[in-house]
């Protein structure tokens, strides 16, 4: 049976076809396009006219492609710009009506269990992890191991979330990254607490942002062949020095920085740099595998 998942990110959407066998799904497409759904009011919790619009485009496109395919089980799931949207059910109307894409809707633990799902199938799980999902919406955070998901939680503080509302300044200023350091704090005192309980011995960042800072670290390796990656902690704290430090215009012409994370890719640096000192972990790995994995690694094998 070949199976279509979509993933409605707040920056990008994904669409994945595959084809379900008993040894796991068999990827016939991937595609992703930057709808940037969470552009310009993320924190004002409203989809703007544009975004919308690009939305139910890509969703159209989407639903050609899959019936190129001939993909009978489509699920399209819908994160944190379309759930904390005054007009997400809007978007999902639209999206039944005029493209024929049914969404769901999850909640923020419900990702957080198909991201751990996702990240566990690449095998890249050895010992006590902290799974780290950063999105433009919201953060997942699983602490995990290679048996059983441990502690999970959802946090309304993705890259575009905090890019909006305090990365006003080219480069980003001290007082800008205090800032968010302190929001951090604020938000996240029982992730530190779930730490010190668990005591994880990895991070393990899924897709998005780790993908670019693992296309920044290993040289001569592409990341679309990986299922998972080591990716050297000493070297990685280097790389996010000269990314907090640097302007739009620099990262712009840096390899292997794609044109949508050039500022985001700031607050993604910014957000694992506290993970990595509160949490104590002492290793750093990729998974590429993320959410729309983690339904795939779901769906029942049918006749």
């Amino acid at each position: 049976m070949k199976a279509a998942v979509i993933d409605l990110g707040t920056n990008t959407f994904h669409l994945i076809i595959a084809e379900l066998t008993a040894n796991g799904p068999q990827i016939l497409d991937k595609t992703n396009v930057p709808v940037r759904l969470g552009q310009g009011r993320i924190n004002d919790n409203i989809i703007i006219p544009e975004a919308f619009e690009r939305g139910i485009q890509t969703l159209k496109d989407f639903k050609q492609s899959i019936g190129q395919y001939r993909a009978t089980d489509v699920h399209a799931i819908a994160t944190s710009a379309v759930r904390s949207a005054s007009n997400g059910q809007d978007f999902v109307d639209a999206a039944r009506e005029l493209a024929g894409i049914d969404i769901e809707i999850i909640s923020g633990d419900l990702e957080a269990e198909y991201i751990f799902k996702g990240v566990r199938a690449t095998g890249v799980i050895s010992e006590t992890s902290l799974i780290m999902d950063i999105g433009g919406g919201s953060t997942e955070f699983i602490i995990c191991n290679d048996e059983q998901l441990l502690w999970k939680k959802s946090y309304n503080i993705g890259a575009a979330r905090l890019m909006q509302a305090y990365f006003k300044t080219d480069p980003i200023s001290i007082g800008e990254k205090q800032a968010i350091n302190d929001r951090l704090t604020v938000e996240l005192p029982d992730l530190s607490e779930a730490c010190i309980k668990y005591q994880p011995k990895h991070l393990i960042g899924s897709a998005g942002a780790f993908e670019t800072f693992a296309a920044m670290l290993l040289k001569n390796v592409s990341i679309r062949d990986l299922k998972s990656a080591a990716l050297p902690l000493e070297e990685y704290q280097q790389l996010s020095s000269i990314l907090i430090a640097s302007s739009h215009a620099e990262r712009a012409d840096m390899p292997d920085l794609i044109k949508l994370r050039v500022d985001m890719i700031v607050i993604a640096a910014i957000l694992t740099d506290y993970v990595i000192a509160v949490s104590g972990v002492t290793q750093l790995y990729l998974s590429t595998y993320d959410l729309k994995m983690g339904v795939l690694h779901s769906l029942p094998l049918t006749d």
